[in-house]
């Protein structure tokens, strides 16, 4: 699993300042589109922003945020989006259309 994780640690490191993509489209990317929740562990096991893997620029398909624990609390990715210039919908997702990082 660890050569799975940093291929997907590889490709999030490439997502533009003020993009997002999804787990989804992280899992194609790498060959693996059946393993969109393995991405999700892959996140929850990065080394972070600090060790330059900006995991907070990975949402779920609609837009929605990952839950609460995943960065120190239920805002926290909210807050480091909004740094970067993301856009939200009046629910809390992320708009899509404008945000999304497509390659």
């Amino acid at each position: 699993m660890d050569n799975f994780f940093q291929r997907v640690f590889d490709i999030v490191k490439q997502i533009p300042e003020g993009r997002v993509t999804t787990y989804g489209q992280i899992a194609r990317m790498i060959g693996e589109p059946r393993k969109a929740r393995y991405v999700g562990f892959a996140m929850h096991q990065s080394p972070g922003v600090a060790g330059g893997v900006p995991c907070h620029r990975v949402v779920f398909k609609d837009g929605s945020l990952a839950p609460g624990f995943a960065f120190g609390g239920p805002d926290a990715q909210r807050v480091l989006l909004e740094k970067e210039g993301i856009t939200f919908l009046p629910d809390g997702r992320v708009d899509m259309k404008v945000c999304s990082w497509e390659v």
